[in-house]
């Protein structure tokens, strides 16, 4: 009986434990180790580098890229800014800060070289 107390208690535990993962990696998707610099992490929000891993560009960068006027011109620019420096920013526009090198690339007349 003492067994079974012991079983059905650390049961409960785990799956207790269990639900609280689940319901953390809900609410902030970017907390999945961005095995593709968010799991795809690519997912919308395709945050800052993540060490020896490789991210999506293509869909990092169509997410990026899904409120532009001129798309091929900006998936162009986010792809080669996406492969030097492995991250894309979160949402359409702005939010640099989530990647440096991202924000620091620059043409020749010192504007911004990635959308």
């Amino acid at each position: 009986m003492s067994t079974c107390k012991t079983t059905l208690i650390v049961c409960l535990l785990f799956s207790l434990l269990v639900l609280d993962l689940v319901q953390a990696l809900q609410s902030n998707p970017s907390k999945l180790v961005q095995g593709s610099n968010t799991v795809t992490g690519t997912s919308a929000g395709n945050v800052g580098p993540v060490p020896g891993a490789k991210i999506d560009c293509a869909a990092a960068c169509s997410v990026r890229c899904s409120a532009t006027k001129r798309p091929n011109l900006c998936i162009r620019a986010c792809g080669s800014c996406c492969r030097d420096c492995n991250c894309v920013p979160p949402g359409t526009s702005g939010n640099y800060e989530a990647c440096a090198c991202y924000a620091n690339k620059t043409t020749h007349r010192d504007a911004r070289k990635c959308p």
